[in-house]
């Protein structure tokens, strides 16, 4: 990849296609460095193969599975790997693509490997050949619809099939739901209107359940996994603070301006499509990017939360689409929301689905960007319910369970707000 800056008159320089791939590249690059760092090279291989063997049902966090060094290598490879895929297809990387690279990269921390994803995105690849359509039109949709890679590791790893039978069915399995991803996920995008951010959580929860209840029906129950590490927090807090500083630095390095451009992001509502790299340029959104992820850390460590591979996982969920959605003043209302929750319901704030919940939940950030802070704090709520009960439909098998929770919560919450500010707006006497 030959990096490169593209400059226009009167504008702030402007990272290449390559240069996007190239900032990606360095942060997959950090990753790998820090994990051959805390873990001796000796068991790094050995930890790798017990990632690529485990069965991935959530919560798996890899850091348990194969140590903490394997698993940001894996998550560091695997995402090395993806950015190369995107130069050969020839992806026009924007605020999207950058949301889905980071994506993998921390979902390479629990749930995605090397082994389990190429059955979904080859499905994706089969619909793009099918329709006589690039692959780079569709290959977002690939990479997030891994969200459904465990269902291949399931198949594969904890049935009582032979190898002989449960690769085939595995890798069969994943090809159908890999085509299937694309069309269904341009269908159910308009149930939510792009209230969601993750579009495909919403979409692999669908798909997800109506695969495992086929395979409910012939006996195939996921028994549940979970796999939670903790006590690393100031090893795996400085690291990320490390990261964070590295993305403003470089946001202003790129535009001396970055920082003050923040208000044009601000002013974002966030709901999809909605590319700051494209409105606002790219010094701005790597500030962005490291502020975000910072209050998504900053979150965590307040309420005693665990820094582990799903905690990263989810926030550099937040990080990546701070390039495609979400900013500080429409997240904080989101996890407000949560955090109330708790404080509500039978749970605490630390406990590790509701975390996951706050930062996960920030898919709804656009409830908040274009309705305000209070709605944003409603939708948080009720998203802290949705999220534990939505799980048991697709047994744990849709990486992104807190996006199809968000999904239906979007899908119901935002046509009732709409409705109810129209009746405002159409009888402002009235006090609703």
């Amino acid at each position: 990849m030959k990096a490169g800056i593209a400059t226009g008159k009167d504008a702030a320089p402007e990272l290449s296609n390559d240069g996007l791939l190239w900032l990606v590249a360095a942060v997959a690059t950090a990753f790998i460095v820090f994990g051959l760092f805390v873990q001796p090279l000796g068991e790094i291989g050995p930890g790798l193969v017990k990632i690529l063997l485990a069965r991935d049902t959530l919560i798996t966090d890899y850091i348990g599975v194969g140590g903490m060094g394997a698993a940001f290598v894996n998550a560091g490879l695997l995402t090395l790997v993806t950015s190369a895929i995107y130069r050969a297809a020839g992806t026009k990387i924007g605020g999207g693509a950058i949301a889905c690279l980071m994506l993998v990269l921390g979902f390479g921390l629990f749930g995605k490997n090397l082994l389990n994803i190429w059955p979904i995105v080859a499905g994706v690849y089969l619909y793009a050949v099918y329709k006589q359509e690039p692959f780079s039109a569709h290959i977002n949709t690939a990479f997030f619809g891994c969200a459904l890679a465990p269902v291949f590791s399931e198949i594969l790893f904890s049935t009582t099939l032979p190898f002989v039978a449960g690769l085939p069915l595995g890798l069969l399995t994943g090809l159908l739901m890999g085509f299937m991803l694309p069309a269904a996920a341009a269908q159910l995008f308009k149930a939510h209107m792009g209230f969601s951010l993750y579009n495909m959580g919403f979409t692999a929860g669908i798909v997800g359940t109506l695969v495992v209840a086929i395979y409910k029906s012939y006996g195939f129950v996921p028994d549940p996994v979970f796999i939670w590490t903790t006590g690393n927090n100031l090893l795996l807090g400085s690291f990320l603070t490390v990261l964070f500083l590295g993305l403003i630095v470089g946001g202003l390095w790129l535009d001396r301006a970055a920082l003050g451009k923040m208000k044009d992001i601000v002013a974002l509502t966030g709901q999809a499509p909605s590319d700051f790299i494209e409105k606002v340029g790219i010094g701005p959104t790597l500030v962005n990017m490291g502020l975000t992820g910072a209050i998504g850390m900053i979150y965590v460590l307040l309420v005693g939360g665990d820094l582990n591979g799903p905690v990263i996982g989810a926030i550099f969920t937040i990080v990546g689409f701070a390039a495609y959605g979400k900013h500080p003043k429409n997240v904080v209302p989101i996890m407000a929301g949560v955090f109330l929750g708790s404080l509500a319901k039978p749970w605490g704030a630390a406990d590790p689905s509701i975390v996951l919940a706050a930062l996960f939940g920030t898919t709804l950030a656009p409830i908040a960007g274009r309705f305000g802070w209070h709605w944003g704090i409603v939708a948080g709520f009720v998203h802290s319910s949705a999220a534990q009960s939505v799980g048991v439909l697709h047994g744990g098998l849709n990486l992104y369970n807190n996006g199809f929770a968000a999904g239906i919560v979007a899908s119901v919450l935002a046509p009732v707000i709409t409705a109810i500010q129209w009746r405002k707006a159409d009888h402002p006497e009235e006090k609703l």
